[in-house]
């Protein structure tokens, strides 16, 4: 599965098992995305190769730890490590198709945007489980 920002310069491929997606709406997610959540998929290092476009990555980074790394040229988010973890944090709007995938969870549903509805579908998480648990079930509920 492929995805690239905005311009297309940054170009990445994700390969199988393909998780399900999840859904942040906490206010540094609502922040990144400009939007009312933050929609992606968590997968293993092993499984994201870039295509080109690597040395447009810029990196923002909070003291708090929070990363966000994107494209130079357009400012597209782009994929990058969580944490120290072994897991990429791949922005489900950049894949070029969707076919197949669902949002199987919601986290920090209690920081939500005040207009935002609760949400209906998927497991919803007022906070962040821990990232082994929720990435598990990511997967799991991909092969249901």
């Amino acid at each position: 599965m492929q995805g690239s920002c905005l311009c297309g310069e940054i170009i990445f491929e994700v390969s199988e098992p393909i998780p399900a997606l999840y859904q942040c709406h906490c206010s540094l997610c609502r922040k990144q995305t400009g939007a009312t959540s933050n929609t992606a998929m968590a997968v293993n290092s092993n499984q994201l190769r870039w295509l080109s476009g690597q040395q447009l990555i810029s990196t923002f980074k909070r003291e708090t730890g929070f990363t966000s790394n994107f494209c130079s040229k357009c400012g597209s988010p782009v994929p990058n490590q969580i944490g120290n973890s072994q897991f990429i944090w791949v922005p489900a709007g950049l894949l070029e198709t969707t076919a197949g995938l669902s949002v199987a969870t919601h986290l920090f549903v209690d920081s939500r945007a005040a207009w935002e509805a609760l949400p209906t579908n998927g497991k919803c998480f007022s906070e962040m489980p821990g990232l082994n648990e929720i990435v598990g079930f990511l997967y799991d509920q991909a092969n249901t």
